[in-house]
Order: structure tokens, then C-alpha cells, then sequence
């Protein structure tokens, strides 16, 4: 699905860089892949960050490790858009072995054509959070 994935969005336009796996191998552990990619996403490398693994709930765990990466699983058209408009979501995680290519593609069309909103209340949200990223945040 990544291959078609990206060839698809290659054709659109979009500029895309790699971060692996190369291929399929059982023995890949997708921290290996994800971080360099939320790490590219929290420095500016890349303004947006998609990140597929079999059920996404891997990557969305590793990618929001990194401060600065406001990941999120999706599944649906809404929370594609609304995660990037209210929420300011940068990197989009998706499950490969949850739904098919077709779904993924609209999915994610959602996900870059979305700007965040910068309503005050949804900067204060998000000021909250990057407050949790402190080395100085309590439990």
C-alpha cells in the first residue's frame, strides 16, 4: 500500500521523502522507520509526516514520543481533517491492514489539504500540551 501510496501522491504533486521500510521484511521494527520520520516532522525537515504500520497504533505510539509530533490514528474522513484544523496534527498514522488503499488515499488528501484553524481556545489546547513535553512536567 505504501508504494501505491506514494506514487499516488507523487502524481498530485506532492514531494515525498522516504524514510523506509524498503521493502517487506517481518523482521523490521517500525520505531526504526517512524522516529526518523516525527523527528524530520519536529524539526521542520518536512512540513507533514505519514506514517503507516499494520494497525497504525504502533506508529501513532512511537511518532508522539517525539516532542514537538502531534500524531493521530485515522480511520475516518473527519478526523483527517479536523485533527490537522483544531488539533494541528502533523503526522497522520494510518493501518495498512485496517482499510484499503482507496480509503487511505481519500484519507490523506483530507489530512494535507487541512490548515490549522488557530482558533484562541485551540491555542490554548495546544500550549498545554507542548507544556507536557517539558523535561519539567509533572506526572
Amino acid at each position: 500500500m505504501k508504494v501505491q501510496l506514494a506514487e499516488s501522491l507523487r502524481g498530485s504533486g506532492y514531494v515525498m521523502v522516504d524514510f523506509g521500510a524498503y521493502e517487506l521484511d517481518a523482521g523490521d521494527d517500525y520505531p526504526d522507520f517512524i522516529v526518523p520520520l516525527a523527528r524530520a516532522v519536529a524539526a521542520g525537515t518536512v512540513e507533514r509526516g505519514l506514517a503507516l504500520c499494520g494497525s497504525g497504533v504502533g506508529a501513532s505510539v512511537a511518532a508522539n514520543k517525539i516532542p514537538g509530533v502531534r500524531a493521530g490514528l485515522i480511520h475516518d474522513v473527519f478526523s483527517a481533517h479536523q485533527g490537522v484544523e483544531d488539533d494541528d496534527m502533523n503526522v497522520f498514522c494510518l493501518g495498512g491492514k485496517v482499510i484499503g488503499p482507496a480509503l487511505a488515499r481519500e484519507l490523506i488528501e483530507s489530512f494535507l489539504a487541512a490548515r490549522f484553524g488557530g482558533a484562541e481556545r485551540h491555542k490554548r489546547r495546544l500550549a498545554k500540551v507542548r507544556e507536557l513535553e517539558s523535561p519539567n512536567a509533572g506526572p
